[in-house]
């Protein structure tokens, strides 16, 4: 059974830097993609960042330059580092993570809250 955790939220002011750890037990071969999602108070979740397994990255067009996904496949983990950090990046992240059969788990969320 695919489980996935994340760590890493918190509080910070605008301006300043969190990173997001996200480690997945039980899977059995390379993930096709991991991600991180983002739902903010009110709205829909949307997809903030994905690493696939080509090593290949994508963004939401309001992060790039400010936040980085990475992933460490010996530890099945995957981080997003959040850097430059504005009030709007407030939400709870879910970590994503598709497997070769286009199966998708989600992580339970991790909470970031940015203050002007």
């Amino acid at each position: 059974q695919v489980q996935l955790m994340e760590s890493g939220g918190g509080s910070v002011q605008a301006g300043g830097s969190l990173r997001l750890s996200c480690a997945a037990s039980g899977i059995t071969s390379v993930p096709n993609a991991m991600g991180w999602s983002r739902q903010a108070p009110g709205k829909q979740r949307s997809l903030v960042a994905a690493i696939f397994r080509s090593g290949d990255t994508n963004y939401l067009a309001s992060v790039k330059g400010r936040f980085t996904i990475s992933r460490d496949d010996a530890k099945n983990t995957v981080y997003l580092q959040m850097n430059s950090l504005k009030p709007e990046d407030t939400g709870v992240y879910y970590c994503r993570l598709s497997d070769f059969r286009g199966m998708v788990y989600w992580g339970k969320g991790a909470l970031v809250t940015v203050s002007a």
